[in-house]
């Protein structure tokens, strides 16, 4: 472990590293004692920026040093130039979200509009942005934005909504017939030819207009189309491109003008309050707001206000494939020239990042600014009256047992099993103290034989975490057991690099064993913190024994079924997941059952349990 004290404030083996690097430019990653990347950074030399971080001469910082204690571990990538550090950088930190950088809250979910890479393109919304020749457009933070976009392409042009593979070839053959879309002039009918492929294309490129929010060359498209019509006395064809032309000037008036030399241009305003931040962007083309959207922040605390900015504009526009002419900025951000240089690579011509130069630059600088604060403010409304409705069992047990967070989804597991058969164990989710059954989950031991609880918890831990997600991530998570456990479950989380905090609850004392503690920790019987806890443990134990009996008597079921002449595992199988239990069998007629097992398997199941039923009814009763 790093110190930041001591005659050795690093271990050897990291010593070692911070020597020998290289004074190249790339990508640098802390990680924790338990490999966990804690921080990514990039630098133009990886030498100096890394060993900045250690030397006893930096000017204290509590974020910086806060860091620096829990570093364990170093690695790096070496790349050619800035700009590739810069892209590996911002990938990496959108991927593994470490602890120590900015995170932009919720990037996964927001939406895009695609045009598909095809022949006859498609344009819908997506969540997903794959590799590929697609262009895509957002992301879209706000709904109404998105919503407007779509239905004005669809209004004004008439682009195939259907899934079909259009070819040039699938549609010679006649593949594919014409749907209600044509008939009321939603689509011009590519799926029987009736739309040439280049005239297809050529909407297509308005399309792609629009969504930049480049309408001038649309509405000259559209008036010689509809001119071109007129000349050949097509008029009713002539008045439909009229009537388009005239939907998108209204789309047009919907759109704030700001700049009247029509320039193209990025704003960025950001607000930071405690460890919360909020980012919005202005996208203006033509001279007029076509676009708005906002990215909340977390650790917004420990960075500058520079930094948090310049991971924003690398995040969006990673993501993006529309490009403005320059940037304005409200303050300055650290690489900037880097930045510059990264943008012009990506869009093919150079973009420039712009301080306000002038008074109506400020006054639009202040209209972004405003609206980042309106939104943060908002989003720390919400939560003031969301953590209102938390109960103070929650808040205890984060103060008792020193939480990083408040807990409020806990995940608690139970094994169960009887001298070693039918070994099965349970997931309970208990969110803002509730049970949330719909997140509930059985297991069936598959890897361990015979009555071995550690190998088993770690069986069922790594289950559930291997493909953990942001959404199903607990804050918390109680193993039922103590010591031993703890560790199979600590074990395994440290494998798949899980930074979760957990605890075990032994049943005898009611003793919390947390984890590299030797002595258990026990907190007052009246306290509401342990009452959560025991309440939740219960629930778990309770989910365990209650599908423990329900694997147990299907086995003992199908055994009995398989002293059945001509019934063996696979047929009793194929009974209890027909019928659901003995009952539903035994009530089953001769018919039912031969649908599944034949005519004379089905007559002795039915002369088995009649003979049963004749037994039961004439022994003799105890008195």
């Amino acid at each position: 472990m790093v110190q930041n004290s001591g005659q050795d404030i690093y271990n050897i083996p990291l010593k070692d590293k911070l020597k020998h690097l290289p004074s190249e430019p790339g990508v640098y990653r802390f990680l924790n004692r338990e490999g966990t990347v804690i921080y990514v950074g990039k630098a133009q030399n990886l030498r100096s920026r890394v060993r900045q971080y250690f030397h006893r001469s930096r000017t204290a910082d509590p974020r910086i040093s806060s860091m620096v204690q829990k570093i364990y571990d170093l690695e790096i990538t070496v790349t050619k130039t800035v700009v590739e550090a810069l892209i590996l950088e911002a990938n990496l930190i959108k991927e593994l979200k470490p602890r120590y950088n900015v995170v932009l809250k919720d990037d996964k979910s927001y939406p895009y509009i695609i045009i598909t890479d095809e022949e006859y393109p498609r344009v819908f919304v997506t969540r997903k942005r794959l590799h590929g020749k697609a262009q895509y457009f957002g992301p879209y933070t706000d709904v109404r934005t998105i919503r407007s976009a779509l239905k004005t392409v669809r209004t004004i042009f008439m682009v195939r909504s259907c899934n079909y593979d259009l070819t040039e070839s699938s549609i010679a053959q006649h593949k594919f017939k014409l749907c209600l879309d044509y008939h009321i002039k939603k689509c011009g009918g590519p799926c029987e030819g009736l739309v040439p492929k280049t005239e297809y294309q050529a909407m297509i490129r308005q399309v792609a207009n629009v969504l930049r929010g480049k309408t001038r060359p649309v509405q000259k498209y559209l008036e010689n189309e509809m001119e071109r019509l007129s000349a050949n006395m097509q008029f009713e064809d002539a008045a439909y491109y009229r009537d388009k032309i005239q939907q998108l000037k209204v789309y047009e008036e919907k759109q704030q003008m700001i700049d009247p030399r029509e320039r193209d241009r990025d704003i960025f305003g950001l607000v930071v309050s405690g460890n919360d931040g909020c980012c919005v962007l202005f996208r203006a083309r033509e001279g007029k707001i076509v676009n708005n959207q906002h990215f909340y922040l977390t650790h917004a605390q420990e960075q500058s206000k520079g930094e948090l900015l310049e991971n924003v504009i690398e995040h969006y526009y990673l993501d993006t494939d529309d490009f403005p002419d320059f940037i304005l900025l409200p303050f300055d951000i650290p690489s900037k020239e880097v930045i510059e240089e990264w943008l012009k690579s990506n869009s093919s011509h150079a973009i420039s990042l712009l301080l306000p130069s002038s008074e109506d630059d400020r006054r639009l600088i202040d209209l972004v600014t405003m609206n980042a604060q309106y939104r943060l403010d908002e989003l720390l409304l919400l939560r003031e009256q969301r953590e209102g409705t938390i109960p103070e069992s929650l808040k205890a047990l984060q103060h008792d047992l020193q939480l990083p967070a408040l807990p409020r989804r806990i995940d608690c597991f139970d094994v169960s099993t009887l001298q070693g058969s039918d070994s099965v164990a349970s997931m309970v989710v208990f969110v803002d103290g509730k049970p949330k059954k719909s997140e509930y989950r059985k297991f069936q031991i598959k890897t361990v034989e015979g009555q071995d609880d550690f190998a088993s918890m770690r069986e069922i831990i790594e289950r559930r975490y291997s493909k953990v997600t942001d959404e199903t991530k607990p804050d918390l998570i109680v193993i039922d057991g103590g010591k031993g456990q703890l560790s199979s479950a600590q074990e395994i989380l440290r494998t798949l690099k899980l930074d979760i905090p957990i605890l075990g609850l032994a049943k005898r004392l009611e003793e919390i064993y947390l984890p590299d503690q030797s002595e258990p920790q026990l907190l007052p019987k009246t306290s509401s913190s342990l009452r959560l806890l025991q309440r939740i443990r219960d629930e778990a134990h309770r989910f365990a024994v209650q599908y423990h009996r329900t694997v147990r008597s299907k086995r003992i079921l199908k055994t009995e079924l398989e002293l059945i002449e001509g019934v063996g595992k696979k047929r009793a199988t194929q009974l209890l997941e027909t019928f659901g239990s003995v009952d539903g069998i035994q009530a089953a007629s001769i018919e039912q059952l031969s649908n599944v097992v034949g005519q004379k398997v089905a007559s002795r199941i039915h002369e088995y349990f009649s003979s049963k039923a004749e037994a039961s009814n004439t022994s003799p009763s105890i008195k």
